[in-house]
């Protein structure tokens, strides 16, 4: 590890906002991060980890703890048990977006819709990325990581991860703690090996954002180069001359109610129903069975709706700010709060939340922002 002169994270953050913290440290390989993080432990000190700054929001003042960034890099290849998969083992600090390319440009289909997505592979699974239906948590084997305070690290099956929407153990929601503090050390993926033909494309989602009618295979390369266009046109592209791009993707989550709230909205809101989990098992203690396995549960459906729709539906349109702000909406994606260039925590944090009290007072729905928060409140 090195230990580091404090840099403001308004220069590490897609976001652009944040002071310096106390202290930083820079770790470029697994040993580093894993000393970096024992080092901080014993002393007891605040901390968190930076990959790609991509989805975190910084407050105005300076962090009282150890910031860690995590620069590690590297992707290995490994036999799959599966006939027609392959496994990649990649790097916590590698670049999301510089390994979909690896995997699209070598024929492994899983990730390629979520080609563009900024951030760091270590990222990826604490709040299970996904974008146009397709998630990490659908080629996700497991993570290498180490616990706070362990001495050691260890490798956690994706199924103990709590892989849900936007979620995992691992996550710090808004207002809470993460079930698991823990630091992501390696991400293993298993994918299919497709070769030139591609694949056929099955998920809604993604269909209705690639245009497609039929069911023919398409290439991965064709796959990705439309994501690229289409998140381009969102603002969700980094461009430094682009100020749309100042942002950390998309601030709000698609918020996941019941079926019979989903009904009470407007038919127009874009709706997607959650896929239940057709392969729940139930587990039954041996002295406990008496020969009838139980009948499963009902469960009202999940539905997930778009928080773009709810925000423009309720009177928040594309490039709207408060006056003398200089935080705005995107001007290309409702979803997208973005920092003019100047903008402080306090004025992004003060947009965020006229837009949650206008959606509230619509539609009675509070949306959850996606960002973690550091040292700001909502």
């Amino acid at each position: 590890m090195r230990e580091v002169s404090p840099l403001p994270l308004r220069s590490l953050t897609t976001l652009r906002t944040g002071a310096a913290p106390r202290r930083m440290l820079e770790a470029t390989t697994t040993a580093e991060l894993i000393d970096a993080l024992q080092d901080v432990w014993s002393d007891g000190d605040d901390w968190f980890v930076l990959g790609g700054g991509s989805n975190l929001f910084a407050g105005d003042q300076p962090f009282d703890g150890t910031v860690i960034r995590v620069l590690t890099t590297g992707i290995e290849e490994l036999p799959s048990p599966h006939e027609g998969r392959v496994r990649l083992r990649v790097q916590a600090g590698h670049s999301w977006d510089e390994l979909v390319a690896y995997a699209v440009e070598r024929g492994y289909a899983g990730i390629e819709a979520m080609s563009g997505i900024p951030g760091t592979v270590g990222a990826a699974p604490v709040q299970n990325v996904g974008a146009y239906g397709q998630e990490i948590q659908e080629t996700l084997v497991e993570v290498e990581l180490i616990d706070e305070h362990a001495s050691e690290p260890v490798v956690v099956p994706a199924a103990e991860l709590g892989l849900g929407f936007r979620t995992s153990v691992l996550k710090h929601h808004y207002g809470g703690v993460p079930d698991r503090r823990a630091v992501i050390l390696s991400v293993t993926l298993d994918l299919a090996v497709t070769g030139e033909g591609g694949r056929v494309v099955r998920g809604e989602q993604l269909r209705r954002a690639l245009g497609l009618e039929g069911f023919d295979p398409v290439p991965l390369r064709w796959v990705r180069e439309r994501i690229l266009a289409t998140r381009a046109m969102k603002g969700m592209l980094l461009d430094d001359a682009d100020p749309d791009t100042y942002s950390a993707g998309s601030f709000f989550q698609n918020a996941i109610v019941p079926e019979h709230v989903a009904r009470t909205l407007p038919a127009e809101c874009p709706r997607w129903t959650v896929e239940p989990d057709l392969d729940a098992v139930t587990v039954i203690p041996l002295a406990s069975y008496g020969g009838v396995v139980p009948h499963a549960e009902a469960h009202e459906a999940k539905v997930k709706v778009s928080a773009a729709w709810l925000i423009e539906n309720s009177g928040i349109r594309k490039g709207f700010k408060l006056p003398q702000s200089r935080a705005s909406v995107s001007t290309k994606h409702a979803l997208a709060l973005t920092n003019r260039g100047t903008a402080t925590a306090g004025e992004i944090s003060e947009l965020a939340r006229f837009i949650q009290s206008r959606v509230h007072a619509e539609y009675g729905l509070l949306l959850q922002p996606e960002p973690v928060l550091v040292g700001v409140e909502l």
